[in-house]
């Protein structure tokens, strides 16, 4: 126990300079989605592999050849791998992780702050890829940097994949070859309110499409052509107005009889959540929750299948007025997944178009002791006991007996305006990811 107090008053101790070291890992625009981002990618990739190395990790860039990005061919960032500790007697922990992040649209609000002056705002730290995923992966390293500090041996062996292509599809990881581990632990998530630390046991699956329709040969002139020619927008409209309702029911049939009612024990466990409607509408920021009643917002959210409609390519879009017919449209959406489903049997009920990626959806056992050894690190830091979510994401084909353990709130904003990570969150994050380790080793 003596170890754990001390590490715990070294992460209080050194809480600002982990914000600066946070600081710069944001000040860089790892943007994976972007080729004129891409050597800013591989940029964050070398500051983190430098960071890692003067931590004691032994480390290996494993260079994933390259890929073609609207039509130009780009390398892709390497992947980190790490290793710390060979201790044949003790468990042995993979962590994973991704330092790329998504676009900035600085025309909606977000911004990239550059330094811990900036970064700091009402104890939120905020910048692109704070909450999603540099500071989680920052936290790891404080767990490293005080144990090395302290002269405390760490309670497990170690081994970290950290990747630069998780938003933009993972691209090579599959390629990696990572050494047996006993477990995984991803900090990739979020907590399902403000205020209780979470767990997450499962994540739905995804397969997204594109509907592409063509008509004219050439955009056309709409005071010229309008009511003479099919429009292949109206027709896309039409199609994806047919896709899902307005109260989230999918109409293909078959998506939504696919699943399973849930079991009282279930619905039991939903019952318990510290959640409620208003919770949905602080991280959503607006009053649009669809249900005021806690257990159906909770199986939307994670035992159920849903659509989503995100956008159409071709469209004109920019400012100002343009009559123009447009004579190729792509609308894109996707429907996430939860068990029994899986895209093979998905793809033919929605009998179209074009899918460009899929993943599998994932439930894991809460009684394992992986999930326990988090549970306990949870309550000693947070004195609460977490809850158990299950939500959207995606987790490297790879692993095994796996853990997502969020450091982030609900209210981040990942992926969106104004993305931060809360201080408190930070600090007493990095508390539970060392604690957690602690915890792993004394379930031996």
């Amino acid at each position: 126990m003596a170890a754990r107090t001390k590490f715990v008053e070294y992460v209080d101790q050194n809480a600002e300079s982990f914000i600066e070291r946070l600081a710069q890992a944001v000040k860089i625009q790892s943007i994976s989605s972007d080729a004129r981002h891409r050597q800013d990618v591989i940029a964050m990739g070398t500051w983190l592999n430098h960071q890692l190395v003067s931590l004691g990790v032994t480390t290996k860039l494993v260079d994933l050849g390259t890929h073609v990005m609207r039509s130009q061919r780009l390398p892709l960032p390497p992947a980190i791998l790490g290793k710390l500790g060979e201790d044949k007697n003790k468990r042995t922990v993979l962590i994973y992780g991704h330092y790329d992040v998504q676009p900035v649209n600085r025309t909606v609000g977000i911004q990239i702050r550059s330094n811990s002056s900036s970064i700091k705002k009402g104890g939120k730290l905020i910048g692109r890829g704070a909450t999603d995923d540099k500071g989680p992966i920052l936290g790891w390293l404080n767990v490293i940097q005080a144990h090395k500090s302290l002269g405390l041996d760490m309670p497990v062996n170690l081994r970290f994949c950290f990747e630069g292509m998780e938003e933009n599809g993972s691209e090579g990881l599959d390629e990696c070859v990572i050494d047996e581990v006993n477990c995984v632990c991803i900090s990739d998530n979020y907590w399902l309110n403000t205020r209780t630390p979470a767990l997450t046991y499962g994540l739905r699956g995804i397969a997204y499409f594109s509907i592409n329709v063509t008509g004219p040969g050439q955009d056309l002139h709409s005071g010229l052509f309008g009511r003479m020619v099919h429009e292949p927008m109206t027709d896309l409209i039409k199609l994806m107005s047919r896709l899902v309702d307005n109260n989230g029911n999918i109409l293909i049939p078959g998506v939504d009889e696919m699943v399973p009612p849930p079991t009282p024990e279930e619905v039991d466990l939903y019952k318990k959540m510290d959640y409620t409607t208003a919770d949905v509408e602080e991280a959503a920021g607006g009053p649009i929750a669809m249900s005021e009643d806690k257990v159906t917002a909770l199986m939307a959210r994670m035992r159920s299948p849903s659509l989503s409609l995100h956008g159409i390519e071709g469209a004109f879009s920019a400012a100002g007025c343009k009559t123009v017919i447009p004579s190729k449209v792509g609308g894109k959406f996707s429907i996430r997944l939860v068990p029994p489903q899986t895209p093979e049997k998905i793809i033919p009920l929605v009998n179209a178009y074009l899918e460009s990626e899929f993943r599998q959806p994932w439930v894991a056992d809460v009684k394992h002791w992986n999930f326990e050894a988090a549970k306990r690190a949870i309550e000693a830091i947070y004195q609460k006991t977490p809850d158990y979510t299950r939500e959207g994401g995606s987790i490297p084909p790879w692993a095994v007996n796996v853990l997502l353990l969020p450091m982030g709130r609900a209210d981040d904003g990942a992926h969106s305006t104004n993305e931060k990570l809360d201080r408190s969150n930070f600090i007493e994050g990095t508390k539970v990811l060392g604690t957690y380790l602690y915890e792993v080793a004394a379930a031996m």
